[in-house]
Formats: structure tokens, C-alpha cells, sequence
């Protein structure tokens, strides 16, 4: 059984349809790839699983249970965890309290403070910053602390949007890592990336979105060795 499965969902924004029949499926452990033109639907399918834009039709389907419709603060607490694009970061808040934020569906208090520290030691620089406002850190460090802001809620599953937009490459590097290293530690991670070739350099399989629909599936090494990914995505 696949730990996510997305069927044949269809998504709206008002009458315009902005998923056609897209499905998806994410063994644990994996990390998983979506790469597309800009409003191809990547956002848009996050958003439908993680309940923010219930489809219109179709069915998802986390770890054998139909969570379809499901209001997202349940959806979280089930298990899956969302960095939006553009980092969001509550920007009046210190960086501790963002954290604990992530951890708002929980009620385990001692072993909230303990991932806390794990946060912090996986990103030493936000454990530099822990009593600063988070609006006054860098691109990166926002970065960073919405993601670990994300993993504070212990996710099964990350859904991770457009990680190294707006950063500078060597920051880029950096985060790809983490992401890395985040798997390594048990969440399978969903990827929506500009950057394909960094995103197919770090999945284990991917899909091609166009105009809401899927039109392209396979592991990473045969998208990345795709022609017509190449030529659409990589520049080649």
C-alpha cells in the first residue's frame, strides 16, 4: 500500500479547472518530484492534498484512508506536513515561536521541546537566532526555519514548495542537503523545484505536470535522461 495516493483529481479555482485527472502515487520512504511550467498545477495539486482546494472530483488517499475534503488542520495532524512557496514565516514572531507553532496539533509538551533542540541542531543557524524575529532573517534562514517550522507537527509526509526559490546557490546547495537529510531520517518528501535538475538530482522518481495534467512519469535517471524533459526543463 502506497503511503500517498492522489486519483484522478480534479481541482477548481472558481469555474476555472485547474487539475485534470492528475494522479500520483508516493511509497514511504521515497522522495517524489512534480516539475512543470509555471501554472502547470503543482502548487494546486499540494493544495488538494494538504485540503486547502478540495477536488471537485477524485479521491486522496493517505496511508489507506480517504482524507479527501478533509479540513487541513486535520490533515496535518494525520500526518502530513506543508512548506508553502515563499516560506511564510510568521514575521513578528521569534524563531522559537515559529517552531512551536508547527507543533500546534500536538499535545505532547516535553517531547515538543526536545524536537525543538533536534530543529536547531539540524539547522545550527537558526539555533544562533533562536530569540530573533524571524522577518529579520535572511532568504535562506527563512528557508530553513519554515521547514523545520513544517517538521515540528512530525510529519510522515513533507510537502515541500519551490525550497530554493529566490536563494542564492550556494544556499541552494544547502537546502538540497537538508532535504536529504530529512528523508535520510525517515519523511518521504513530495518536491515541487524550478530548479529540475536539482530536484531530479535528489528524487527517487518524478511526474511531469502541463496544463494540469500528467503527462510524463518515471524514475528520476529516465526523466533526467528524457529528451523531451531535457529539452523542456534542463536546457539541453
Amino acid at each position: 500500500m502506497a503511503l500517498l495516493e492522489v486519483d484522478s483529481i480534479n481541482t477548481f479555482y472558481g469555474r476555472v479547472q485547474a487539475l485534470h485527472g492528475v494522479s500520483l502515487s508516493i511509497e514511504e520512504g521515497e522522495i517524489v518530484t512534480l516539475i512543470g511550467s509555471n501554472g502547470a498545477g503543482k502548487t494546486t495539486t499540494l493544495r488538494t492534498i494538504s485540503g486547502l482546494n478540495p477536488p471537485a472530483k477524485g479521491r486522496v488517499r493517505f496511508r489507506g484512508r480517504d482524507i479527501t475534503g478533509l479540513a487541513p488542520n486535520r490533515v496535518v495532524g494525520l500526518g502530513i506536513g506543508q512548506v508553502p512557496e515563499g516560506r511564510r514565516v510568521f514575521h513578528r514572531m521569534t524563531v522559537r515561536d515559529n517552531l512551536f507553532l508547527g507543533a500546534y496539533v500536538r499535545n505532547d509538551r516535553d517531547d515538543i521541546r526536545g524536537d525543538e533542540e533536534q530543529m536547531l541542531t539540524l539547522f545550527p543557524r537558526l539555533k544562533e537566532r533562536r530569540n530573533q524575529i524571524g522577518g529579520t532573517l535572511s532568504g535562506g534562514e527563512q528557508q530553513m526555519l519554515a521547514i523545520g517550522r513544517a517538521l515540528m507537527s512530525r510529519p510522515k509526509l513533507l510537502l515541500l514548495d519551490e525550497p530554493s526559490l529566490g536563494l542564492a546557490p550556494i544556499m541552494v546547495d544547502t537546502i538540497f542537503q537538508v532535504i536529504r537529510d530529512i528523508n535520510q531520517r525517515g519523511t518521504t518528501i513530495l518536491l515541487i523545484e524550478q530548479n529540475a535538475a536539482k530536484a531530479l538530482a535528489v528524487a527517487n522518481r518524478g511526474y511531469v505536470l502541463e496544463t494540469g495534467r500528467v503527462v510524463k512519469e518515471g524514475t528520476a535517471r529516465a526523466l533526467l535522461e528524457s529528451p523531451d524533459v531535457q529539452r523542456a526543463y534542463l536546457g539541453i
